[in-house]
């Protein structure tokens, strides 16, 4: 895993925070300086904790768990989808459905009725609804689609939170606070950080910043996903191996009881 250096995160724009006068004052440990009424974040703290969150990400993909990522403001939506979908995580990119955490079950309900409608349109149930009903179904699947379709193979609580911009997804952070989830976000200069585990303070507008960060925290993911692939291959080689002598006493046993039957039968013949 590498983390970004100081001028890649420059680049990128991660330094710019808000205005001072927007400003949490929560977020004075990661502000380095005020610049034209903007405050700058300091780009080593940015630095420092990316590797520890990353590093805290691989670890809970190689455990085979599953990190929800969220981010529903426009310049981050598409990025993250794309990030998620290519380390096979769960994403909400619409808006967060109240309850999502806190009253799962009802999601999953949802879910599963979108399962059904698809079930009804393969068997053939669907084609013998009227035309109004029909329409109906249609626009409550698309509905469903829109909303949890990112989440369909979420079959129980995230283990954690990735979450672009804590001031707009306070709904998903408070669900996550109240069920112990931890939360892992990019916080900038006007966000409260007290509520995330794992802060990364960095700029959560400019979508440089945010494929930045998200691209080095699903390189983390892949690596634990890697790692547990590999784990699991020695898992299954150790027991094949551990399988192995068993068998050849099996198979020793058996030969000795052939011997000792071929050696018995000449004497049975004498007698």
């Amino acid at each position: 895993m590498s983390t970004p250096n100081f001028d890649q995160l420059l680049e990128a724009g991660c330094h710019f925070g808000h205005m001072k006068r927007k400003w949490n004052p929560a977020m004075a440990p990661y502000i380095f300086m005020e610049r034209n009424g903007i405050h700058i974040i300091d780009l080593y703290k940015t630095q420092a904790k990316l590797e520890e969150a990353a590093a805290a990400l691989r670890n809970i993909a190689k455990g085979g768990k599953k990190i929800l990522f969220v981010a529903t403001k426009k310049q981050a939506k598409e990025i993250l989808a794309e990030k998620a979908q290519s380390v096979n995580m769960p994403y909400v990119i619409e808006r967060w459905p109240g309850g999502m955490l806190t009253n799962f079950p009802t999601i999953r309900k949802a879910v599963k009725k979108m399962t059904s409608i698809d079930k009804m349109q393969k068997d053939g149930t669907f084609d013998n609804l009227s035309k109004r009903e029909k329409l109906q179904i249609s626009r409550q699947r698309a509905k469903l689609e829109k909303n949890l379709g990112s989440i369909a193979d979420l079959n129980r609580l995230p283990s954690a939170l990735f979450i672009v911009d804590v001031c707009k997804e306070h709904i998903a952070v408070a669900e996550a606070n109240r069920l112990g989830i931890p939360v892992f976000a990019i916080v900038d200069t006007n966000s409260d950080p007290s509520n995330v585990d794992f802060v990364i303070p960095a700029n959560d507008d400019a979508s440089k910043s945010i494929e930045l960060i998200l691209n080095t925290v699903c390189a983390s993911i892949t690596e634990g996903l890697e790692e547990r692939k590999v784990e699991k291959a020695d898992e299954k080689a150790a027991g094949e191996n551990a399988d192995a002598p068993r068998r050849d006493r099996r198979r020793v046993s058996r030969k000795d009881e052939n011997e000792a039957e071929v050696a018995a039968e000449p004497a049975a013949e004498a007698e």
